[in-house]
C-alpha cells in the first residue's frame, strides 16, 4: 500500500485530535487541595466540574475549528482508505491528501487562536495557569494530520504505475 505511512499518520493524528478536543485539560493550575483545569467544554476545580459559565468567543471559535478539523480528518482518512482498494488511485489519494492538509490547517488555526486569545481572558491570574496535556495533544495531532496529507500528496505524485492513471474507466 503506497500511502500506508500517510494512513498510519492520519489515524494516529485523528485519535489524538479527538482526545484533545474531547478532554478538559487545556489549561491547568495548582490550587489549595488539588488543581483546577479548563477545557473547551467544561471547567473543573475543587472536585466539581461543569460547563463554562460564560464561554468567550475565542473559545467558541476554537471549538468550531477543532470540530471541523475532526470532521475533515475523518473524511480524509476515509478517502485514503478507499483509495487503497479502488481504481483511479492517484486522484483519490490526492483528494485525501488535500483534505488532510485542510484538517491540519483548521487544527492549527484553532490552536493558534486559543494560544493568542486565552492569556487576555485570564487577566492578572494568567501567570498561575499553564497550558496542559490536552492542548499539547492538539499540537501533536495537527502536525501528524498535516504530515499525513503531505505523505498522501507525495505518494500520488511518485506512483508511476499505469493502473493508477487519473482516467477512470479508460
Amino acid at each position: 500500500m503506497p500511502a500506508g505511512g500517510g494512513l498510519l499518520c492520519g489515524a494516529s493524528g485523528l485519535g489524538l485530535l479527538l482526545a484533545a478536543t474531547a478532554t478538559g485539560s487545556w489549561l491547568q493550575r495548582r490550587v489549595p487541595g488539588g488543581s483546577a483545569s479548563i477545557g473547551l467544554w467544561r471547567v473543573c476545580g475543587g472536585g466539581h466540574c461543569g460547563p463554562h459559565p460564560g464561554t468567550p468567543v475565542v473559545w467558541e471559535a476554537t471549538r468550531v475549528l477543532m470540530l471541523l478539523s475532526v470532521l475533515m480528518a475523518t473524511a480524509g482518512l476515509a478517502m485514503g482508505l478507499c483509495a487503497a482498494v479502488s481504481s483511479a488511485w492517484r486522484v483519490r489519494v490526492r483528494a485525501a491528501g488535500a483534505t488532510l492538509l485542510l484538517a491540519g490547517l483548521l487544527a492549527l488555526l484553532g490552536l493558534g487562536l486559543y494560544t493568542a486569545g486565552t492569556p487576555s481572558l485570564l487577566g492578572p491570574a494568567r501567570a498561575a495557569w499553564r497550558f496542559s496535556w490536552s492542548y499539547i495533544l492538539g499540537w501533536v495531532a495537527a502536525a501528524l494530520i498535516s504530515s499525513a496529507g503531505l505523505f498522501h500528496l507525495c505518494a500520488a505524485r511518485k506512483d508511476p504505475s499505469p493502473e493508477s492513471s487519473e482516467e477512470v474507466g479508460a
